[in-house]
């Protein structure tokens, strides 16, 4: 059996913008990914509302990605792949960082995987990195994600630089999907459900 580990935040999580609860386990992206590849693969959901890359948030705590990888990476080890999709939360604008900033902290969670011998064999699981889609119309989050829309549209090229950099595979999610209307950060089901189709053909070849 494959063992999929899908690392993220909120639209990992499944969080829902029309109902601000879950979507259930077969309509979230990791679910539709999972229906999608069968009884030989395993797919592992750490979705976590609100986790940056590696920022300490002085608001919600226990938020940092990178705090959380090594531990999750060796709890559910051996591991044949990490999905990584995160960045969409850095762009709050109480981090003030820039896209490339973001890219840049998505390279040292990259490097800590290849180097925590979760793979088979102490080896390093395959990696592939996706780039969020841009904000869309942003209501509610208006003010916290503060010129978000612009800075996520630099996240396709840097973030591919980086998968290109530390030999990873690379998803333009932006390419597949959009994020809602309704509050301009999350997926509706409807973009689950494309975003795991595709990645379920994507995953077949990188395994």
């Amino acid at each position: 059996m494959r063992i999929i580990l899908c690392y993220g935040d909120s639209n990992t999580w499944g969080y829902n913008p029309l109902t601000q609860e879950r979507l259930s386990i077969h309509d979230r992206w990791t679910g539709v990914l999972a229906d999608q590849l069968g009884g030989d693969y395993r797919v592992i959901e750490e979705g976590l509302n609100g986790r940056t890359t590696v920022w300490d948030d002085p608001i919600e705590e226990f938020r940092n990605g990178k705090e959380y990888l090594m531990p999750c990476l060796l709890s559910q080890k051996p591991l044949d792949l990490v999905v990584l999709m995160l960045g969409t939360n850095d762009l709050k604008k109480r981090f003030s960082v820039s896209a490339q900033d973001i890219a840049n902290s998505i390279g040292v969670l990259v490097m800590i995987i290849q180097r925590s011998g979760a793979g088979a064999n102490d080896s390093a699981p395959k990696i592939l990195l996706i780039a969020p889609p841009v904000v869309g119309k942003l209501t509610g989050f208006a003010e916290m994600f503060e010129d978000g829309f612009e800075k996520s549209q630099k996240f396709s090229d840097y973030y591919r630089q980086i998968a290109d950099l530390y030999d990873c595979e690379f998803l333009d999610a932006g390419q597949v999907i959009k994020s809602s209307e309704l509050d301009g950060i999350h997926y509706e089901a409807d973009q689950h459900m494309k975003l795991g189709h595709a990645l379920a053909a994507l995953v077949k070849e990188i395994l």
